[in-house]
């Protein structure tokens, strides 16, 4: 997902339909991409043990929602995303991309297919105008954009399926890994997807806003803890879940970034990038996304470090930390780096420059952590 950006200096950040219940929580505050969004609210650390050990809920409405509906609306999403997703089965949901004509990434999103011609596609905040026009330009009136009408809230942890069974019984059971349905609820209904951003079950809560109040707190009295943008941040870098904006974007492409499952080029459908896309799919990329493990307890990984080889090779920058931080469940520092592909094996011992010192570390398998109790 995004990493930022948005709103103009000038601009002041936009508010959540769930300040207050935010405010209620504790919740401290930072802008990003254009959204006061809470950062924290018991600490990080807390947030993010709850969420690998227990349930955590997230206020994600940030993420731009847009319906794309009518007749030959999912042939004219195709035109726009990587992925095929007319090949989906009514209920499904897959990640794509949306690239420009050279094949870079200019977004990565989630499509969902709820009905036969009835799609939802979340977009990232820092990119949703642009996204927006772009699903306009090829689906015209079929698109409609519902970020201010709903509110986006993601349950997630091994203890997530039981809380959420409790809200919506045997109806979210029966929801397969990425499945998703509209659920009833309080008179109303919930796009519920089992899907989410931290490498843990559960689901993400698409929320009329009149009801959005009342499932926060059935949320949080089932035993969610709120969780806010910072321990989501550290969940998807032990799952390396790619951020765009630090792990992807214009400069990168999917196959060198590891997503060459979001490409469809076998279908012949016409997409933006599919040129460059089949060119790049026929040579094997020459510098790879690799997960990076520091071998010593140490300050934590942070985007912009140099990756340089052992001392013992002459210590040679290979590429920059496109992501970094510290994972509280190995208890070590932990990055994302675009490497030379020959170098970017599991194994792979290197050296991460720390203000001024070369802190031991190796390529390691990705993701950093895979939990126990994630569907497969």
């Amino acid at each position: 997902m995004s990493a930022g950006g948005g709103a103009h200096a000038d601009e002041p950040p936009r508010a959540l339909a769930l300040r207050e219940q935010h405010v209620a929580a504790g919740a401290r505050f930072a802008p990003f991409a254009g959204w006061e969004m809470p950062l924290q609210y018991a600490g990080i650390v807390a947030e993010h043990e709850a969420v690998r050990e227990r349930v955590g809920v997230f206020d994600v409405s940030h993420l731009a929602r847009v319906w794309v509906e009518g007749d030959g609306a999912g042939a004219a999403l195709r035109g726009v995303t990587t992925y095929d997703v007319t090949r989906l089965a009514v209920g499904a949901a897959h990640y794509s991309l949306y690239c420009d004509e050279r094949g870079g990434i200019a977004d990565d999103v989630f499509v969902y297919r709820v009905a036969q011609e009835r799609w939802l596609v979340v977009h990232n905040a820092a990119n949703a105008a642009p996204d927006l026009e772009r699903v306009r330009a090829v689906a015209g009136e079929r698109v409609r954009d519902v970020t201010d009408e709903t509110v986006l809230l993601a349950v997630q942890g091994p203890q997530a399926p039981a809380l959420l069974r409790g809200l919506f019984g045997d109806a979210y059971a029966a929801l397969a890994p990425r499945g998703c349905a509209e659920l009833a609820w309080r008179g109303g209904s919930v796009l519920v997807a089992r899907t989410g951003y931290t490498g843990e079950d559960g689901a993400e809560c698409n929320v009329e806003r009149a009801h959005a109040a009342a499932f926060w707190d059935e949320c949080l009295a089932a035993g969610a803890a709120p969780a806010g943008l910072g321990a989501r941040d550290t969940l998807r870098l032990e799952a390396a879940l790619p951020l765009h904006g630090h792990d992807l974007d214009a400069s990168t492409n999917p196959y060198e970034a590891g997503l060459g499952f979001a490409v469809t080029i076998d279908d012949g459908a016409a997409f933006t990038g599919r040129a460059a896309l089949e060119r790049l799919a026929a040579t094997p990329p020459s510098r790879r996304l690799a997960c990076v493990q520091a071998d010593e307890r140490g300050a934590p990984f942070r985007a912009g470090y140099a990756v340089l080889d052992t001392a013992e090779r002459g210590g040679a920058r290979m590429g920059v930390l496109a992501s970094g931080g510290y994972s509280p469940t190995l208890r070590a520092a932990i990055g994302l780096a675009y490497l030379p592909a020959a170098e970017a094996q599991p194994g792979r011992a290197l050296g991460v420059d720390v203000r001024g010192r070369a802190v031991a570390a190796r390529v390691v398998r990705r993701p950093f952590y895979r939990s126990p109790h994630a569907p497969r």
